[in-house]
């Protein structure tokens, strides 16, 4: 078994259900510190956090990632045990092989390879690891890089290994994410006997016309890098359970991935004005949970796509589709940032895996990178 292959399978043994980091950041820190890497924990509430560095004079480049995982479900259902790592088909199973443990290995793996071939390489090297991305991401990656600004800590470059591939390992690169904007509604109504409707003021009925209209709103047009703004109820909680009892409240709630035409201010001023052209009477719970961001092409994309081009032949997609990630927290201090992981078709999925090459596919990439970047 290949080292970065090894490694994933430990750190898969590790149940590090969020927020809980179950022991993963003490293994990848005790391989950094044997290649010279300062090793900070920087822990806030519960969760875990890890900050390494390796010195050096010039620009930095940091790998992120978290060591938390989705709860597996039924283990049941599971072909075999979810935090025991098995080689099964030419798959590598288990909950997190692919989100994102088997970046976090290969980017270790790459560092190690790295740092033996150019001790004396230009620029410095750090990791940003997290237990809670995977959770609330309230004392993760934002509480992190917060301190580090707090200090002074220069970034110049990040590689986040959330599972970007579609089809194959290096197919795409996340270069941007949409911004999500939540928010829980509450509609008012008078509860009363299903019989006497005059009685009553039934939530439900007075919500049609509007939730109608928010869901057929076209909010903005996107534009090259994203996608056009939208909006989707995911839950929708109204009545008593009796059948002949008009409720006296509804409850929705919606999110809004939404492009850089847009601001969540914005979202919210034209949410709450349609609810009140309706006649509507509500309270609304907003959540901000992060705002588009874009690395444009340059430095940094192309060093990621002449890498994956070294290894694996092929040229990467720029992509900006998908669900937020903690590039959202970095990208506004000023540091460029791109994704590349896995294949992200089983993330989050009973049978979670990766293809078997995946971990040393991707070693070989972050090392590229490495070598493009910080050797002259």
């Amino acid at each position: 078994m290949n080292p970065a292959l090894q490694l994933c399978c430990d750190l898969i043994e590790c149940q590090s259900v969020t927020p809980d980091d179950a022991g993963c950041q003490r293994i990848i820190a005790d391989r950094l510190a044997a290649i010279g890497f300062k090793i900070v924990p920087m822990p806030f509430g519960n969760v875990q956090n890890l900050w390494a560095v390796r010195d050096g004079q010039g620009p930095t480049l940091v790998f992120a990632g978290h060591t938390d995982v989705v709860p597996p479900g039924p283990t049941e259902r599971w072909s075999s045990p979810p935090f025991t790592p098995t080689l099964r088909d030419g798959y590598l199973f288990g909950r997190g092989a692919a989100d994102m443990k088997a970046s976090l290995a290969a980017m270790v793996v790459a560092c190690e390879r790295f740092t033996t071939q150019h001790p004396d390489h230009a620029g410095r090297i750090g990791f940003l690891i997290t237990s809670d991305e995977e959770g609330p991401a309230h004392d993760g990656t934002v509480k992190v890089i917060e301190q580090l600004a707090t200090e002074g800590e220069p970034i110049d470059w990040c590689v986040i290994g959330e599972p970007s591939s579609s089809r194959q390992v290096g197919d795409t690169i996340k270069n941007g994410r949409r911004g999500s904007q939540g928010a829980r509604l509450t509609i008012f109504g008078k509860q009363g006997h299903i019989a006497y409707p005059h009685l009553a003021d039934n939530p439900i009925h007075k919500a049609l016309a509007a939730l109608t209209a928010l869901v057929e709103q076209s909010w903005d047009e996107g534009n090259e890098s994203f996608p056009p703004t939208r909006l989707q109820i995911s839950n929708i909680h109204g009545g008593t359970g009796a059948t002949n009892v008009i409720p006296g409240e509804l409850q929705v709630d919606f999110n809004l991935r939404y492009s850089s035409e847009i601001t969540a201010q914005d979202i919210e001023e034209r949410v709450e004005a349609l609810l009140r052209e309706h006649n509507i009477q509500y309270a609304i719970e907003w959540h901000r949970s992060g705002r588009p961001f874009i690395t444009e092409p340059g430095f940094l994309t192309e060093a990621t796509s002449n890498a994956i081009f070294d290894i694996c032949q092929i040229r990467p997609e720029l992509s900006t589709s998908g669900g937020t990630s903690d590039g959202r927290f970095i990208a506004p201090y000023g540091i460029d940032v791109v994704e590349i992981g896995p294949v992200n078709a089983t993330i989050h999925q009973i049978n979670e895996c990766v293809a078997e090459d995946a971990p040393e596919t991707l070693a070989q990439i972050y090392e590229r990178i490495m070598i493009r970047l910080l050797t002259k």
